[in-house]
C-alpha cells in the first residue's frame, strides 16, 4: 500500500496554473509516490518537457514510463523524454506497435505511434510487455488487457487496422490500459483514454483488487463522443463505485465535461495542465 501520493497533469488539451504552460491534444501524467516516480504517458511531444520544467517535475528522476496505448498523442513525446531521463523501462502492451487509422467517409488519418520500436530501443526504451493485470511496484497496478463486458460501451467505430487480406476492421485497442494505485484512502485510478470503457475498466480493477473502494479516477474518459444514450448509462453506472473524485481530462470533451460537473459537484474537477492532487 502507498503511503505518500502525488499526481500532477503534464500534458492535456487545457491548462490551469503557472504561466508559460502549453496545452496540446494529448495526455501526460507525473506519477509520484514515497518511493518511486512515473511517467505516465508522454502527450504529442509538444508541451511535455516545457510544462515539466515549469511544474519542477524532473524527468531524470522517474524510474519508468508507461504507455497507456498506441496512439500518436499519448507516446509522441517518448524520444524527448528519453532523451531527459536516460535509458528506462516502458511498460506497455505489445500493440502498440499497430499502424493504426481513423477513417471515416473519405477522411482518412494515421494516428498510432510514431516511431519504430527498434528506434525507440536504440534511445533507451526498455520495453516491458503488459497484457495482465499485475503489480509493478509496492501497491502499484497495471491493469493490463480489460475484459469489454458492458454492452454500452463500445469500440470506436471510427478506429481501424488494415488487414492485408479482409481490409478495413475494427481496431479493439487491446493495449488499452490503466494504472492503479492502492493508498490508505482508497485506490486511485489514473486513465489514459479508457477506450476500453470507464465502466469495463473499473470492473476489472474491482475484480482483481476486491474490497478495496476506489476513491478517485482520473484521465480521458473517452466520453466525448458517447452518444445520450451511452453517456446516461454511463453516469449511473459510476455510482455504483462509490468514488469520491473524478478528475476529466483530454476525450471526455468539455460538454460531456460540463455534464459530469453538473452531475457531481464538488466531487469532479477537470484535470487540465498544471493541476495537481495528493493524499
Amino acid at each position: 500500500m502507498v503511503s505518500q501520493l502525488k499526481l500532477t497533469v503534464i500534458c492535456e488539451n487545457s491548462v490551469f496554473g503557472p504561466s508559460g504552460l502549453i496545452g496540446e491534444h494529448g495526455w501526460s501524467c507525473y506519477v509520484e509516490t514515497e518511493g518511486y516516480s512515473m511517467l505516465f504517458d508522454t502527450g504529442q511531444g509538444l508541451g511535455v518537457l516545457s510544462n515539466s520544467l515549469i511544474l519542477r517535475k524532473d524527468l531524470r528522476s522517474i524510474d519508468a514510463i508507461v504507455l497507456s496505448h498506441g496512439h500518436y498523442d499519448h507516446t509522441s513525446g517518448l524520444p524527448a523524454v528519453l532523451g531527459i531521463s536516460g535509458p528506462k523501462p516502458v511498460y506497455a502492451h505489445p500493440d502498440i506497435f499497430l499502424v493504426r487509422y481513423w477513417k471515416k467517409g473519405n477522411v482518412l488519418r494515421e494516428i498510432g505511434l510514431r516511431y519504430k520500436k527498434e528506434y525507440l530501443e536504440a534511445i533507451g526504451a526498455r520495453f516491458v510487455n503488459v497484457e495482465e493485470f499485475r503489480e509493478i511496484y509496492p501497491g502499484v497496478y497495471l491493469t493490463g488487457v480489460v475484459p469489454r463486458i458492458t454492452d454500452f460501451e463500445p469500440p470506436d467505430p471510427n478506429m481501424q487496422l488494415r488487414d492485408p487480406e479482409a481490409g478495413w476492421v475494427q481496431d479493439p485497442l487491446r493495449d488499452d490500459l490503466s494504472i492503479v494505485i492502492d493508498t490508505e484512502k482508497g485506490l486511485f485510478v489514473i486513465l489514459g483514454c479508457a477506450h476500453a470503457g470507464i465502466i469495463n475498466i473499473l470492473r476489472h480493477i474491482q475484480k482483481n483488487l476486491p474490497g478495496r473502494p476506489i476513491h478517485t479516477v482520473m484521465g480521458g474518459t473517452h466520453l466525448g463522443l458517447a452518444d445520450p444514450a451511452q453517456f446516461g448509462v454511463t453516469l449511473s453506472s459510476l455510482e455504483e463505485f462509490g468514488i469520491k473524485r473524478l478528475g476529466a481530462a483530454h476525450c471526455t470533451g468539455l460538454e460531456n465535461g460540463a455534464k459530469l460537473y453538473n452531475a457531481l459537484g464538488d466531487r469532479f474537477f477537470f484535470a487540465s495542465v498544471g493541476v495537481s492532487i495528493s493524499i
